[in-house]
């Protein structure tokens, strides 16, 4: 895919994207998310899908990062997205999936005279490895940050418990410092709960977003590989 080619983001991302579709919104916007709305209407993604913690769905801040992200990566010359964009173009035509593949490879080899489709694995899988690097990234931002906030939350939270031990063995003069204590873990309770909701909230968002591209990219790779021998 040529580097200079205008629009190219907006290109891929409507490759995962449907127009018109509106976007699934967390119930309390991050700042983030309140700056992107206060702009132009963009398509946006409104897939769900299943995850661990019930708390994930596709994120419109990690979308239009792995679309950026796929941009700047994008490679010279015809490729997977150039395909993908020959594909699209065949829908609402009335033709069958696998004459929807076929069509598309051949104005795809019309582009620029590609013969085998050993171009389209080579490049739709250079694009996954790009997505599972950025994806082991991020896992290792999500561990330091449990490990930050939350682990030092727990920390604090079984330092104090120790200490209300030994405290309770004490004269009652300590009493005071006994108290101040349970209230201090009343509060750390309150927000283990409330920073772990977040983070495994962020992550899943993440996942399903991540999982968005990957199985809508392996997809097509199957259907290449079935329709295009």
């Amino acid at each position: 895919m040529a580097d200079s080619e205008p629009g190219i983001g907006k290109k891929i991302l409507s490759f995962f994207i449907k127009e018109g579709e509106e976007p699934i919104r967390q119930a309390a916007p991050t700042a983030a998310a309140a700056n992107v709305a206060s702009e132009a209407p963009k398509p946006v993604i409104a897939n769900t899908a299943p995850n661990a913690a019930g708390t994930g769905n596709i994120d419109k801040k990690f979308t239009e990062h792995f679309v950026g992200l796929l941009e700047k990566a994008n490679l010279p010359g015809p490729d997977y997205f150039e395909y993908k964009q020959a594909l699209q173009s065949m829908e609402g035509l009335g033709l069958g999936e696998e004459k929807q593949f076929q069509a598309a490879w051949a104005s795809f080899k019309a582009m620029g005279g590609v013969k085998e489709t050993t171009v389209l694995n080579n490049s739709a899988n250079q694009y996954l490895g790009i997505l599972d690097k950025d994806r082991a990234s991020f896992l290792k931002d999500v561990e330091k940050a449990i490990k930050d906030r939350v682990g030092a939350l727990q920390d604090e939270q079984k330092r104090l418990d120790d200490s209300n031990k030994a405290i309770a063995l004490q004269i009652a003069d300590l009493q005071k410092k006994v108290d101040e204590n349970k209230n201090r873990l009343g509060q750390i309770s309150g927000e283990v709960a409330e920073q772990s909701a977040k983070i495994n909230a962020n992550k899943d968002s993440f996942e399903i977003t991540y999982l968005s591209f990957v199985d809508q990219i392996k997809s097509d790779l199957n259907k290449i590989n079935q329709y295009l021998k």
